[in-house]
């Protein structure tokens, strides 16, 4: 059964909505003389398309400049990390070494101010929560009068404000889809292109959509657990069970629990290898774009991904998990190689997707998140298996950092450099993953990689190590060195 893609249900529809708003025809000029840097920002709650929007607006419109981006921002911005990704982003060859570089905010802020000033661009910076981030962010737009655009998606009524200052400027407040627009939205996933609902179903649509409210997260997940990959279409009795199961849903002044509720049900309809799979996709940080091969090669090593004697074969089986959590819209593909039939080359989880499977982790104590935030509790009882590290050590509590409880640590995963944490390693010597990408990092011979001899996963991509002792050969069990980008001086 040939169905449209969900996402590109969602924008057509969408922007079909915003295409008919009095000011989009300025928004999307072609020729503009003589304008100045113009703003858009899309606000709304969690699950209304924000993002699928720009994404769509910034698609139909980006020709028309010299330069384009979209980048994402997120709860808690590593702003120097954004400011160089925009570089980056921008100009991939100029900026090929600046995640290298050391530069601090100001600096970045020059060298983007300077790239841009005599371009036309459009830029959107995605999924923006608080006004002293965009406050710091927006110091790096020139202001020529070439007619540049900036579009900025968040769910804060204040700052959506604070993005547009300006008469001239635009804030799109998103609203829930009607009756109508949900309906085509939640049939052309279950049924073929141009079908009708069918009769016996059509009373059971109304209602299982009334619980929706109108929300494209919602109608897409509901609609992903009936649809049905043959020609057939489910019994009806599944249709009622889902029905019964999602309580008032959204409807009447539905809350993020119950959102959250909503997206259960696709977590637990998963075959068990695919449920460790995606609660694997909590070690990473929300809104990061996560490479394919680097997520795959990394379920291979944790021993998620059964079935096969080589490796190739186990890539392979771990090519369909990833394809598969796609095609139920669990995770967003991004990065489509056309070139290789239109393979995926990255994903990222959606906010209210990564909050689920961060809660179930760490309900589960499948995954220990280190954030500053979130407090661990110190019960020496609990074996911490998957450790990610998100902050600085002075930025988490005691108790956070306790090493009681982590003797049996099998998974480091690091996105903040930290001495601290860094002379500990060596301990942990049951380690099958050790993840140091992004890390601010000269060399590891301090961390005795040597004696981790379980050791099936090292990632060193864009890191600043040059040189490989000969010790990292006694490793028999590393199936997968990332070394790329940077270039080694010895190995």
């Amino acid at each position: 059964m040939l169905r449209t893609s969900p996402r590109s249900s969602v924008s057509s529809i969408k922007g079909a909505c915003f295409s008919r708003h009095p000011r989009w025809k300025s928004y999307k000029e072609q020729r503009p003389s003589k304008e100045l840097l113009k703003m858009l920002s899309i606000v709304g709650f969690g699950g209304l398309g924000k993002t699928t929007l720009a994404r769509a607006m910034y698609d139909k419109i980006k020709v028309q400049f010299d330069c384009r981006l979209f980048v994402s921002v997120s709860r808690n911005p590593d702003i120097t990390k954004i400011f160089k990704t925009m570089l980056y982003g921008l100009d991939k060859r100029k900026f090929a070494n600046i995640n290298e570089a050391v530069r601090d905010d100001e600096q970045l802020i020059d060298e983007l101010r300077a790239f841009l000033q005599d371009k036309r661009y459009l830029i959107v910076i995605d999924d923006v929560w608080d006004e002293e981030a965009w406050e710091i962010i927006k110091c790096a737009f020139s202001k020529s009068d070439l007619g540049s655009r900036v579009i900025v998606t968040t769910r804060v009524i204040s700052v959506s404000k604070a993005c547009c200052p300006s008469s001239d400027d635009i804030i799109h407040k998103m609203k829930p889809l009607n009756n109508d627009d949900s309906k085509r939205l939640f049939y052309k996933r279950i049924f073929s292109q141009g079908g009708q609902c069918p009769i016996e179903f059509e009373q059971v649509s109304r209602e299982i959509l009334k619980k929706c409210a109108g929300v494209p997260l919602a109608i897409i997940t509901i609609s992903s657990l009936l649809a049905n990959n043959d020609q057939q279409i489910n019994p009806k009795y599944q249709w009622d069970k889902i029905l019964n199961s999602i309580g008032h849903g959204l409807a009447e002044g539905g809350t993020i629990k119950d959102m959250q509720r909503i997206l259960s049900f696709s977590y637990y309809d998963l075959p068990s290898h695919l449920k460790t799979c995606l609660l694997y996709l909590s070690v990473f940080l929300e809104d990061h774009e996560i490479r394919r091969d680097r997520l795959i090669w990394r379920w291979i090593a944790e021993g998620f991904i059964q079935g096969g004697e080589q490796e190739i074969r186990l890539f392979e089986i771990g090519e369909r998990s990833f394809s598969e959590l796609i095609n139920r819209n669990l995770i967003q593909p991004i990065d489509v190689n056309i070139d290789v039939e239109y393979r995926t080359e990255g994903c990222r989880v959606h906010d209210m997707v990564h909050d689920l499977i961060c809660s179930m982790s760490s309900k589960q104590n499948f995954v220990t998140i280190l954030d500053g935030t979130k407090k661990r509790k110190n019960n020496s009882d609990v074996m911490v298996r998957r450790l990610s590290f998100q902050s600085s050590m002075s930025e988490l509590t005691n108790h956070q950092i306790d090493a009681t409880g982590m003797s049996k640590l099998r998974s480091v995963t690091l996105f903040r450099t930290d001495d601290g944490l860094i002379r500990t390693l060596p301990n942990f010597q049951l380690l099958r993953v050790l993840d140091l990408e992004g890390c601010d990092l000269e060399e590891i011979s301090h961390i005795c990689i040597e004696n981790l001899l379980h050791l099936r996963y090292l990632g060193l991509r864009n890191t600043y190590v040059g040189i490989l002792e000969m010790e990292i050969g006694k490793l028999q069990f590393l199936q997968t060195l990332d070394l790329r980008i940077y270039t080694f001086d010895e190995v």
